[in-house]
């Protein structure tokens, strides 16, 4: 089958697969926070001393909206929030350092947002020193942040490295003036490059740039000009995401621009092949999904060792078995459940007010989940997965009955209690994964959930 032809076969709504069961599918009804606690502690106890834990800090305000993110975020150009804010999640964590009989061990830390860099590089230093006050720190860490090249200063740079940071993504998307018009991201060349030079100059071990393709007004030559610039800035690592085009989710956020205006499948899936195909010759190897790197970044390294891991963070060099998200909207993993912080701002201030863990939804996870959830991780990250002798077989005929037709497609290789992906099939991970989605496969969704794959 031609790849034209796989494109339109396979290009279907489907889940990213940071979490599985995917956040749609998850029984809330069965959920408490008193068994979200249960499964925290327990985790803790079994990892804490062996791997440390990671921590997600939400930081959701911006000054602008841009019009592709699908991210949580408050939009405003009052910085008065952030000390508020800060107290808050400072608040939050101490309510889960209360459940811990020893001091939890940093591993992982990463600022997300919204735009961690809309906050003064002193708050962020009072917020983060606070944390760390009441942890150890892992020698090993991993501590990483986002930042906008527009607003990112060199002292912010040199506070967070002066903190244990040593890794920064800078978002960047798109270099065609036309095209950050339409997402209402404006960022001149010579932003990403000073953040970048000076990021460098610093020490940051691995400084990565975040490409988007798919979207409005984006055709082959821009796309070819984007990463020809980049080239010339040679980040560590980069990040080429599909746009995820939601709006039925995101509503007005994601309306600034007509549909006409997007790359069809077929060009979206273009545009990705040349720019793969150009990173590849200057010196980039594909990492799991949407993700480059050089062969001295540590994602690399982490994929060579298979120790690479995927969570809510997205693509990590490390894996630990706790991850707490802290901040609005935050989501939290034990391995044996998720846990997602309530969505708006004023009920999370309302709940901490109140000496209340601010979740309001979650999953625990039974016997089933917890294996699907394994072959499912290391397909993303490793792009291969074995199980015990028939165990599939007999228990899920259905995953196999699903996987031939991938295996006749050419997109992966049915081994005897394995798969391996194919290159072919590295374009069309996220569908061999819907392969083991038991819980989508038993209850389809009867409306659109999750954006399209290709």
């Amino acid at each position: 089958m031609t790849n034209i032809n796989l494109i339109q076969k396979y290009n279907i709504p489907g889940p990213r697969y940071t979490s599985y069961p995917t956040v749609p599918y998850w029984e809330d009804s069965s959920f408490s926070t008193k068994k979200w606690i249960e499964t925290l502690r327990r985790s803790f106890r079994e990892s804490n001393k062996k791997e440390g834990i990671s921590l997600y800090l939400h930081l959701p305000f911006c000054e602008s909206l841009c019009t592709f993110c699908a991210c949580n975020k408050r939009v405003t150009k009052q910085h008065n929030v952030e000390s508020s804010y800060i107290e808050a999640v400072l608040k939050e964590w101490r309510l889960y350092l209360d459940l811990f009989t020893e001091k939890p061990t940093i591993r992982e830390v990463h600022l997300g947002g919204g735009t961690p860099s809309f906050f003064s590089p002193e708050n962020l230093k009072f917020l983060l020193e606070n944390i760390f006050s009441g942890a150890e720190i892992h020698p090993e860490r991993e501590f990483s942040f986002e930042g906008h090249p527009n607003n990112t200063t060199q002292k912010h740079l040199q506070i967070l490295y002066d903190l244990g940071f040593r890794r920064v993504s800078f978002g960047v998307q798109d270099y065609d003036s036309e095209v950050q018009k339409a997402i209402h991201r404006i960022q001149p060349l010579e932003n990403v490059r000073k953040v970048t030079e000076i990021a460098r100059k610093i020490g940051y071990e691995s400084i990565s740039h975040d490409l988007v393709f798919g979207l409005p007004f984006q055709n082959l030559d821009k796309v070819i000009n984007t990463i020809k610039i980049t080239e010339s800035l040679y980040p560590d690592r980069i990040a080429f995401y599909s746009y995820a085009h939601v709006p039925w989710i995101k509503g007005v956020g994601q309306r600034g621009f007509k549909d006409d205006d997007l790359p069809s499948g077929e060009e979206k899936r273009e545009l990705y092949e040349k720019g793969k195909e150009l990173l590849e010759k200057m010196g980039y190897l594909e990492i799991g999904m949407d993700h480059f790197s050089l062969k001295t970044d540590s994602l690399y390294q982490s994929m060579i060792n298979k120790k690479i891991h995927r969570n809510f963070m997205g693509y990590t060099s490390s894996s630990t078995q706790v991850m707490i998200g802290l901040g609005v909207s935050s989501i939290s993993d034990s391995w044996y459940a998720f846990a997602q912080n309530v969505k708006t701002i004023e009920e999370y201030y309302q709940r901490l007010e109140n000496n209340e863990f601010p979740i309001f939804r979650g999953h625990i996870l039974n016997d089933e989940d917890l294996f699907i959830r394994r072959h499912i991780l290391n397909l993303m990250c490793l792009l291969e997965t074995k199980w015990q002798e028939n165990i599939i077989e007999k228990k899920y005929p259905e995953i196999i009955e699903r996987l031939k037709e991938f295996e006749t497609d050419g997109l992966l290789e049915l081994q005897e209690n394995s798969i391996v992906v194919r290159e072919k099939g590295r374009s069309f991970i996220r569908n061999i994964c819907m392969a083991f989605d038991l819980r989508m496969m038993r209850n389809a969704p009867q409306t659109k959930l999750f954006s399209m794959t290709v």
